[in-house]
């Protein structure tokens, strides 16, 4: 594979670029009030290196008296005054916007996460994508309230530093704009590296977070394989991959302030040595005496002009460092997200943007309107899978009746019901849910979260009475175990269900799905594990339950398949040649 051309990479270094800035758009104007204030500190550099100038001159070279010290005292206390002032302004508006616009990425991968769904989400390591809502955001916080800010004051600052050195002498305004090029240039060639280096630093701490929460998630069973030594081994060889590489980037970024220090100060230097020789008498190159006051004002400027630049050099690894970032998010997500944190939408509100698409009733026929599921031709691919999962499949369900589908393990039963509830859209054909249905899908591998069993089930219904959840747990059969817990719906579970079987925990999750009040319901395999009394409790408790509810079951249970009444055989996908 051969390396990607200069063009292409700046390329995509400016649509980084630009995808940074656009996170900046809710703040964009108190951003800009802040990089006004710093401005406005600089250009107050050139009353004060005039106060201070003619102060001076005349103490010590008019020989004037206390008196002549009023108005230069005064001019620099007020601009002493006023750039305290904006300074601290600058300084609380740009920690203001950095952690607004923080908070707003995280709010937005976490939003681009969830639009992506669970399917997207099996793919993934989380602790990859811990790292990226941690670390990699953070790294962009020196790019909004360092780079942006140090970028809009060299721009404004030396420029006006440079009329004010002109007009007070052109030699050394010559000498100023001579070298000031030499600075971007340097920072230019090094910042190319500092790019490449934080971007492999970043991704070698990525890689180190996922495999660390990964061997914390599967910590009981390294230890019954004996394998603690050797997981540890492999977490200080990643940790020790971190800090080359982290060394690599402070390296760069010393080395551009080193070299944009070095500059600088030749420049001052030639500066002083201009006005040294010249009121020795050994340089006359304006014809004319020079007052001591010019030449304390331009030497007093001097620093001033590139300090502005010094500052750039400094976040400059910071701009390297945030666009590594975004290089990593965009290879996470196959491309750079829209982050937008808004309130997520139930996946019934967000059907049709997944491909899930609602039929009107003057659209449909009558068969059509009294259907609350209907399939026609659709084929449904895993992402990145060479072969369909399933191929011009179509079937209808009437508004409350029972469908079970059936067919071997690996037949697509699992991925028509991700398809129904809407996070796999059809590659062809249509898959139609009535407009307004509340869907709830209950899967094989429930998520559930720290915290107690009814904790749990109030995730989907916060405000849900005790009374709901009490029936809800009667109807599911959690009741039937949660009785002999020590806290009862109160007992704390870990993480993943930990503490509860398997049967136990799609009995929570069947539970949590009906607290819901769906109008369809999608379980998969929910009798699994059940010994039959419980299953034949369960099912008759659902019977009474669901009065007017639509449910498609995936199951291989012969009492779930008596239960539906009606079954449907998934059809095995035609193979697809290479």
């Amino acid at each position: 594979m051969s390396a990607p051309s200069p063009e292409t990479t700046a390329d995509a270094r400016r649509r980084r670029g630009r995808w940074l800035d656009t996170q900046l758009a809710p703040w964009r104007g108190r951003h800009r009030r802040a990089s006004t204030c710093q401005v406005l500190a600089g250009w107050l550099w050139i009353p004060q290196a005039a106060a201070i100038a003619w102060a001076l001159d005349a103490l010590l070279f008019a020989r004037a008296g206390h008196a002549a010290l009023h108005a230069p005292l005064m001019l620099l206390a007020a601009t002493l005054l006023a750039r305290t002032l904006l300074v601290w302004t600058g300084q609380r508006l740009q920690a203001d916007v950095v952690e607004s616009v923080l908070a707003r990425l995280r709010a937005g991968l976490a939003a681009a996460v969830a639009a992506r769904g669970p399917v997207w989400l099996r793919g993934r390591r989380s602790g990859a994508l811990v790292a990226l809502s941690t670390g990699h955001v953070d790294a962009t916080a020196g790019y909004y309230g360092g780079y942006l800010p140090a970028r809009a004051e060299v721009a404004l600052v030396p420029v006006a530093i440079l009329v004010a050195v002109f007009a007070a002498d052109w030699i050394v305004g010559l000498v100023l704009l001579v070298t000031a090029p030499l600075a971007p240039l340097f920072m230019m060639l090094i910042g190319m590296g500092a790019e490449s280096a934080g971007r492999r630093q970043l991704a070698a701490l990525a890689r180190a977070g996922a495999h660390f929460t990964d061997r914390l998630r599967g910590l009981d069973l390294i230890r019954v394989y004996g394998r603690g030594d050797a997981e540890l081994a492999q977490v200080e060889d990643a940790t020790e991959t971190i800090r080359v590489r982290s060394m690599r980037v402070l390296r760069i970024a010393f080395l551009s302030s080193a070299v944009l220090e070095f500059f600088a100060s030749v420049s001052v230097a030639l500066v002083a040595v201009y006005f040294g020789f010249t009121y020795l008498g050994m340089l006359d190159l304006r014809g004319e005496v020079l007052p001591l006051s010019t030449g304390l004002f331009c030497l007093l400027l001097a620093p001033e002009f590139y300090a502005p630049m010094r500052r750039l050099a400094a976040n400059y690894h910071d701009r390297a460092n945030a666009l590594a970032a975004v290089a990593e998010i965009e290879a996470a997500f196959d491309g750079l997200p829209a982050l937008d944190p808004g309130p997520l939408l139930p996946p019934q509100a967000g059907l049709r943007a997944l491909g899930v698409e609602g039929w009107s009733g003057g659209e449909a026929d009558a068969s059509h309107a009294q259907a609350v599921v209907r399939v026609e031709k659709a084929t449904v691919r895993h992402p990145e899978a060479r072969t369909p999962a399933l191929q011009n499949v179509s079937l209808q369900v009437a508004s409350g009746g029972r469908l079970a589908l059936v067919g071997p393990s690996g037949s697509g039963k699992s991925t028509l019901l991700d398809a129904l509830a809407g996070w796999l859209p059809p590659e062809a054909g249509r898959i139609d849910i009535a407009p307004g249905t509340r869907i709830a899908l209950a899967g094989q591998r429930p998520w559930l979260f720290h915290g107690s069993i009814a904790d749990n089930l109030r995730i989907g219904a916060p405000d849900a009475s005790h009374a709901e959840l009490a029936e809800v747990a009667r109807v599911a059969q959690v009741t039937r175990f949660a009785s002999q817990l020590p806290d009862g719906m109160d007992t704390v579970i870990g993480e993943r269900g930990f503490g509860l079987s398997g049967g136990e925990a799609r009995r929570v999750a069947l539970a949590r799905a009906l607290l819901l009040r769906p109008q369809l319901l999608l379980l998969d395999e929910p009798t699994a594990f059940l010994d039959p009394d419980t299953e034949a409790d369960l099912l008759a408790a659902l019977d009474a339950h669901l009065d007017g509810c639509t449910v498609i079951v995936a199951t291989h249970s012969d009492a779930v398949m008596a239960w539906a009444g009606a079954q449907w055989q998934v059809p095995a996908p035609t193979e697809v040649a290479p």
